[in-house]
């Protein structure tokens, strides 16, 4: 089908980020197909194929993980957390190589690796983002943070390697 050839490389990208396995992601990505082929009278246009396809796909892959009862981290749903995580001072430059970011977000615990994903890979925000994994608003902001955290740590000691 062409919708699959047009968009099939690029979902898989969003899904394997997300599962971080290439053949999860590949399940992930015959399962959101599956779902979009059978609700296609149900996209009304409203934003582009691609994103509502995306949605899709980010939804049967964060599903899937729920399936597989793997934990988020646990966070203190009180903390004191900044309303904007601003990613500007760590942007100034960055000393890394792509392949060694994608490396080391690979290896960022399960929680923080798909919060951090979905907020700065695939660009929803933290009020979408609880939406989507059922955790409030302040959890997704903390494993954000943390995520960033963990992230230089990880890149800094150069442990993805």
């Amino acid at each position: 089908c062409e919708l699959y050839k047009r968009y099939a490389k690029a979902m898989l990208n969003v899904a394997h980020r997300i599962t971080n396995s290439v053949e999860e992601a590949e399940d992930v990505l015959q399962e959101a197909f599956v779902r979009a082929f059978t609700k296609l009278d149900s996209y009304k246009g409203d934003a582009t194929f691609g994103a509502w396809l995306k949605r899709i796909v980010v939804n049967t892959a964060i599903n899937h993980l729920r399936s597989k009862k793997l934990d988020t981290i646990a966070l203190d749903e009180r903390m004191d957390v900044p309303e904007e995580l601003s990613m500007s001072n760590d942007c100034k430059e960055v000393p890394w190589k792509m392949h060694e970011i994608r490396k080391a977000i690979s290896i960022l615990p399960e929680g923080y690796r798909v919060v951090f994903s979905l907020y700065v890979i695939e660009g929803y925000d933290h009020g979408e983002i609880s939406l989507i994994l059922n955790i409030s608003e302040a959890t997704s902001k903390s494993q954000f943070s943390r995520a960033r955290k963990k992230l230089r740590q990880i890149l800094e000691n150069r442990t993805y390697v």
